[in-house]
């Protein structure tokens, strides 16, 4: 199973924000609304903007756009597409809450941890 560059490099600007339980779907076989969902949790309003923030300036900056974001107001999730890649930023309880991953259960997926363990 091939995840792509792209969703290891938002991964990892997620991680730089400690965002969390990040989880990587690939959707490839399953429809065509994108290729991969990239998930994953904050603690607070806070976390949760500038997760979504900071994954949206640095790929501006490598001149990747974001086609479409939602959910800047209530800060419970944003979601950001990137067409191939949609990156899902929720509060913890919001996400236990929609439970993404069992709609999508059907979705091979990749759990993406930081190396530094303290």
């Amino acid at each position: 199973m091939a995840f792509s560059e792209f969703t290891s490099e938002i991964s990892e600007i997620i991680l730089s924000k400690k965002g969390y339980d990040i989880k990587v779907l690939d959707l490839r076989e399953l429809t065509a609304i994108a290729d991969y969902f990239v998930i994953c949790s904050a603690d607070s309003d806070i976390q949760v903007k500038s997760i979504a923030d900071e994954v949206n300036d640095v790929l501006r900056e490598k001149g990747i756009k974001c086609f479409h974001k939602e959910g800047y107001g209530a800060l419970n999730w944003v979601l950001l597409d990137y067409f191939d890649v949609i990156v899902h930023v929720f509060k913890k309880e919001a996400r236990e809450f929609y439970n993404l991953e069992r709609l999508w259960s059907d979705a091979p997926f990749k759990i993406v941890e930081d190396e530094i363990k303290l």
